[in-house]
């Protein structure tokens, strides 16, 4: 059983492709069928498992399979589901083997591989992800193992180094970004476009700043009034956007729609109607929200998810130290799992060989019954059972010696009697 990785991420993809190969929610449980089918047609064996982790900084399959090529069948996978041209996305993909994928598992959850060094978000999203993995059966004996050690390895480098003390979150870019067009977020109407994780952490960074109102649009208009009044706000329905989008100065998005929901022709009216007062625009959707020739506009500020992450960087010297000591923490756990991959390895073997040597106990025992009950003596019904199983038991070993040559015979003949030492 071979473990993998395969999938792009911020630092592999622009935007335009990771939304591309990115899986919508609902989309996932069905993926995850869908994986290992794929992987079960190659090898027939049924034994595959299968999770996917998308976000809007990567789309990630991890496998354990015992097809020859995994990591090219999960790499054709990604192509396939999603229609795309495999010699296109091919050059944009990591694809990651056995202990690279272990590696790299434990430095997603530890947030080492996230666009905001140390974010916790990232955990959360796994979960969620290995959650829905379980529910479609996806999982198994190793990618549940993998998983579960990769929450106590994020645990450890969280609670044991500062990676993540220094971070400046997506939501707080958003608020500095901002500032650079409004000199007072005190003064703008902000205006969120869905109610989920992200969107919940950026109006706590925007109502820290008391901008003039905060409007949540959403889908589900009770959920967008719940948000609202969290932070003194109102909700509208996406629906509403269209006649009311220039009311608001800053407008963030992050929904989980498959198209954008705000067009170039709806900004410029709203353009228009504001009379060309400036509007600050974020899409943190993957894919987005916002159609990406909004951004040619003179008076519309468009910034997606790949412009935030160039802002978060600053301050990254002093959180080396801190990387430092995670990664040797993430060695030291990578290579325990592994000890764990290699002892799963032999049990199969192990099972083997109880199994033959409880079939030729069982002869050896029905042998000495019908001694016993032809009313031979006790000592000698013991004493042929004794032999009998000695006999039995030193067969295969003896053939093997004999019919060994050169290296193995000495390597047999070596590693033979340690075995058969035993206890005294």
């Amino acid at each position: 059983m071979q473990l993998l990785a395969v999938g792009l991420n911020h630092t592999t993809a622009p935007v335009s492709l990771r939304e591309q190969l990115a899986f919508a929610p609902d989309q996932l449980g069905q993926a995850v069928v869908a994986a290992r089918s794929w992987f079960e047609r190659i090898d027939h064996r049924g034994s595959d498992e299968a999770a996917i982790l998308s976000t809007c900084n990567r789309t990630e399959l991890y496998a354990a399979s015992t097809v020859p090529d995994p990591l090219d069948a999960g790499a054709h996978f990604l192509a396939d589901f999603h229609q795309l041209n495999y010699a296109e996305l091919r050059p944009h993909l990591y694809m990651l083997p056995q202990h690279d994928a272990v590696r790299h598992t434990f430095r997603v959850a530890s947030g080492l591989d996230s666009m905001v060094l140390g974010e916790t978000q990232i955990l959360g999203q796994i979960k969620d992800a290995i959650r829905t993995a379980d529910e479609a059966g996806g999982l198994g004996t190793y990618l549940h193992q993998l998983f579960q050690r990769s929450f106590s390895v994020a645990k450890e480098v969280r609670s044991t180094t500062e990676i993540g003390a220094h971070s400046v979150s997506m939501a707080a870019a958003a608020v500095r970004l901002s500032q650079r067009i409004f000199d007072k977020i005190s003064e703008q109407n902000v205006l969120f476009i869905g109610a989920g994780e992200m969107i919940e952490l950026c109006a706590t960074h925007f109502a820290a700043q008391n901008p003039k109102s905060i409007t949540i649009a959403n889908r589900t208009l009770e959920r967008g009034e719940l948000l609202a009044h969290r932070y003194g706000g109102r909700a509208i329905r996406l629906a509403d956007l269209q006649d009311k989008l220039h009311q608001y100065d800053i407008v963030i998005s992050c929904t989980a729609s498959s198209l954008p929901l705000i067009g170039l022709g709806m900004v410029e009216r709203a353009i228009k109607a504001r009379r060309h007062k400036p509007m600050f625009m974020v899409d943190l959707a993957v894919p987005r929200d916002i159609e990406p020739e909004v951004a040619r506009l003179n008076d519309a500020f468009l910034y997606t998810v790949d412009d935030l992450g160039k802002v978060v960087q600053t301050g990254l010297e002093s959180r080396q130290a801190a990387v430092a000591q995670a990664e040797a923490i993430i060695e030291t756990r990578v290579q325990s799992f592994m000890h764990w991959v290699d002892d799963r390895a032999v049990v199969p073997v192990i099972q083997s060989l109880h199994e033959n040597g409880e079939a030729l106990r069982l002869l050896e025992l029905e042998r000495a019954r019908k001694m016993l009950a032809k009313g031979e003596d006790i000592d000698t019904v013991l004493e042929a059972l004794s032999k009998g199983l000695t006999a039995k038991f030193m067969h295969g070993p003896q053939q093997a010696l004999r019919h060994a040559h050169g290296d193995e015979r000495a390597q047999l003949a070596e590693i033979l009697p340690q075995m058969f030492r035993g206890r005294r």
